[in-house]
């Protein structure tokens, strides 16, 4: 017979540990223990999928296309290649194959709006890669990257307002060689300047700024009406702060250009970007978009980008890209459409 406990009797430690009700507690806590493990691990293999995944992306080029209706009415279509924020290392072998065979696409034009460099040894890989694109006629602003070297940062930094830290910057990159280099190839220096090209039977008139996220802008040298005899009109920024597009497009440009943004580079799937290191909205992180401001619409398009910094080199939902626009007269096409080639 099982032993009778009086009240008061203390019951040994042997006891109970035998007890139904203490067993089921020590299942149970075995389970919650297991499951909280299992959850960790599955946390920790799916934060590695994605995380590979995110560098893979960083890989996976793409060529996108678009049509602007902003030709002088009865001239042929122009090809304009758009690229950007190639932050280009020595070791990015992959990126540079990559771009070298942009030039099979036969562009009328070749614009790059900044962010050539990611290393100072990266200006003999940047002219190698664009070595046939520079055949062709070309325009050019410089970015941030240009002018100094990655640093380590803090990404949480960029989700926060105000959260861009201009005043931390790295070495200073050779971004005279650069210039000089592209230049005497013939590409046209728009950083603060204005400038003409002759592309097929098109006469073009273009303007650009330095880089605005460093405040190297100069809007009164670059600002003002384009010449209304040219067949086409170009304004390029490397970062597009609001108040380079606003005096672009107030002064009659009809298409500006711009980069920086990586498209967001992190996208949240349905959502799209959360920041665009600059004050232009997210719904324009990336993308052929519209912009108006006093009494005036241009075109823009803001270039995702090809690369990203040595120290942040993942991207997600937002694939490296270069842009074809296929720029034509008002009535030609549907006008302001965008696809993925």
């Amino acid at each position: 017979m099982p032993p009778v406990w009086q009240p008061g009797q203390v019951r040994s430690a042997s006891a109970d540990r035998r007890t139904p009700a203490t067993g089921h507690r020590r299942v149970a806590r075995t389970a919650a223990t297991l499951a909280t493990v299992g959850a960790a691990t599955a946390g920790a293999v799916g934060a590695a999928g994605l995380l590979a995944y995110a560098v893979w992306e960083t890989r996976a080029f793409l060529l996108r296309t678009a049509r602007v209706p902003v030709l002088a009415p009865g001239r042929r279509p122009l090809r304009l290649l758009h690229l950007s924020d190639l932050h280009l290392t020595p070791g990015r072998r992959l990126e540079q194959d990559w771009v070298r065979g942009l030039s099979d696409l036969g562009p009328d034009l070749v614009v790059v709006t900044g962010d050539f460099l990611g290393h100072r040894e990266a200006v003999g890989p940047v002219l190698d890669s664009l070595d046939e694109l520079l055949d062709c006629p070309g325009a050019f602003v410089l970015g941030s990257n240009d002018y100094y070297g990655p640093t380590l940062k803090n990404p949480a930094r960029y989700l926060l307002p105000r959260g861009q830290d201009r005043t931390r910057v790295g070495d200073r990159l050779p971004w005279r060689d650069l210039v000089r280099a592209l230049t005497d190839r013939g590409w046209v220096d728009l950083d603060n300047r204005r400038g003409t090209l002759r592309v097929g039977e098109h006469r073009v008139t273009l303007t650009g700024v330095d880089d605005p996220h460093l405040g190297y802008d100069d809007l009164d040298a670059a600002g003002g009406a384009p010449d209304p005899d040219a067949d086409l009109a170009l304004a390029l920024a490397h970062a597009p702060y609001l108040r380079v597009l606003d005096r672009f497009t107030a002064g009659g440009w009809p298409l500006v250009l711009a980069g920086h943004t990586h498209g967001g580079q992190l996208r949240v799937p349905g959502h799209g970007a959360l920041v665009t290191n600059c004050d232009l909205d997210t719904a324009r992180a990336r993308g052929l978009h519209r912009h108006s401001a006093g009494g005036h619409t241009a075109w823009l398009h803001v270039s995702a980008g090809l690369g990203t910094s040595p120290y942040a080199p993942v991207r997600f939902a937002c694939r490296p890209e270069a842009t074809l626009l296929t720029l034509e007269s008002p009535g030609d096409g549907a006008g302001g459409s965008a696809r993925v080639a």
